[in-house]
């Protein structure tokens, strides 16, 4: 097959990032004055997700700090709906997955599946969280503030979410899914958060924005009254500073990986243009004929929720595949869709070849390919030939060299992409 020449190019956004995120999440606590809200001796449960967040271990590790310096004992759940199989061991091995552990972070860790039915929403469903929040002294939630991959509202991804889905369990993340096919996750993830945040003793939350480079754009922490209003905030800088495909029409997209710790779809769908749940548009932009996903990350334990929304895949991937995890997650979500399995092949070079193949009268060296490590981390990417004359127009693209055509190695793999950024550390 005749391929395209490819270049390597970096998208040049606006990035603001925390250089230093010890010393601004304690900034941020001492404002909140914790001192008039904390009872020495008090059990403050910390929430932690199953989501991939840049310097999170860091970020818990100073909460923690701060919460044992007013003389609190604090200790952690996994807040993760469904996640690690629904069951408390697979969410504590997300969570060592995640530098989370605790002789990492140094207080108990209490994974349980059991609920409490804290009330009752509108629609008439329960509203239920993890038992050991609902027995807590204090409820302490922590989250990346970003889009949400199946619906768009005022708040989103968030903390509201955190606590409707990740503390609801496998069984209250159920009940708020199920609502969310008829009523719309805009006016269920609220609602929901509202009732929890009235019910359990919430002491704060701590809002994370990250920017293009994955890298902590952002730390603000709020008080209960505060959640809905801080999060919408935040959210209009999430959706500057996020990652986004930089040309609205591509014949060919391919991602090196995808997985959990990358999005809650293991793709992001609002970079890929790709939606897939009831009652929800699909976005205009971007359009991408073909998908082809190369890789499954391993702090995924097997879980390619959303692998439905690519055409094609390797036989590698399908094989790390725990079809179990899966199910749970996309019954519980109620998005069997993405749980498909696309068109697998049994190397790079057959799946990518395969997608050209399908993409129409398109000559292979004319297609408009574009390569990314996956949806979160996209400062640097491989683009087809097709684009250099948009590319040359482009303020925000900066074309960095030409790395030849597409090709693969002995084995059929092709080499992934390698982002230069140095994160903070």
């Amino acid at each position: 097959m005749n391929y395209p020449i490819m270049y390597r190019i970096r998208q040049t956004i606006d990035a603001p990032k925390v250089d230093n995120i010890k010393d601004r999440v304690i900034q941020e606590l001492d404002s909140l004055n914790l001192a008039s809200r904390i009872t020495p001796g008090d059990r403050i449960v910390i929430t932690a997700g199953s989501r991939g967040i840049n310097h999170i271990d860091t970020i818990l590790k100073q909460v923690i700090h701060v919460l044992k310096s007013h003389k609190a004992r604090p200790f952690i759940v996994p807040a993760m709906g469904s996640h690690g199989n629904g069951t408390a061991p697979g969410q504590l091995e997300i969570l060592k997955s995640l530098n989370i552990s605790e002789e990492t972070m140094g207080v108990p860790i209490l994974s349980s599946m059991e609920v409490k039915q804290i009330g009752v929403s509108s629609h008439d469903f329960p509203v239920l969280v993890d038992k050991h929040a609902a027995q807590a002294d204090g409820v302490v939630v922590i989250n990346r503030i970003k889009p949400h991959t199946e619906f768009e509202g005022p708040i989103e991804s968030g903390l509201m979410k955190m606590m409707a889905i990740g503390l609801g369990k496998h069984k209250g993340c159920f009940e708020v899914h199920r609502q969310t096919v008829n009523f719309g996750y805009s006016h269920v993830i609220p609602e929901i958060g509202s009732i929890i945040l009235k019910q359990i003793p919430v002491l704060f939350g701590v809002g994370i924005v990250e920017n293009i480079y994955d890298e902590t754009a952002c730390i603000k922490a709020c008080l209960p009254d505060q959640f809905y209003e801080t999060e919408s905030m935040l959210l209009k800088k999430a959706k500057i500073y996020m990652a986004r495909l930089p040309f609205d029409k591509i014949d060919i997209l391919i991602l090196d990986e995808m997985g959990k710790n990358i999005s809650g779809t293991g793709m992001d769908t609002n970079v890929i243009g790709r939606i897939m749940f009831v009652g929800e548009k699909e976005p205009n932009t971007p359009k991408i004929t073909r998908i082809v996903v190369l890789d499954l990350t391993k702090p995924s334990h097997g879980n390619a929720i959303g692998i439905g929304l690519a055409d094609f895949t390797t036989r590698d991937v399908i094989d790390k595949l725990d079809t179990q995890a899966m199910a749970t997650n996309a019954i519980t979500a109620m998005t069997p869709e993405k749980a498909r399995l696309p068109v697998s092949l049994a190397t790079d070079q057959a799946a990518i070849e395969a997608a050209v193949q399908t993409i129409g009268a398109v000559a292979p060296a004319d297609a408009r390919i574009v390569h990314i490590k996956n949806t979160l981390e996209m400062g640097t990417l491989h683009v087809s030939h097709a684009f250099k004359k948009e590319m040359e127009k482009r303020k925000d693209l900066m074309l960095e060299k030409e790395i030849g055509a597409l090709s693969f190695n002995a084995n059929g793999r092709l080499s992934p992409v390698k982002d230069l950024v140095i994160k903070n550390k």
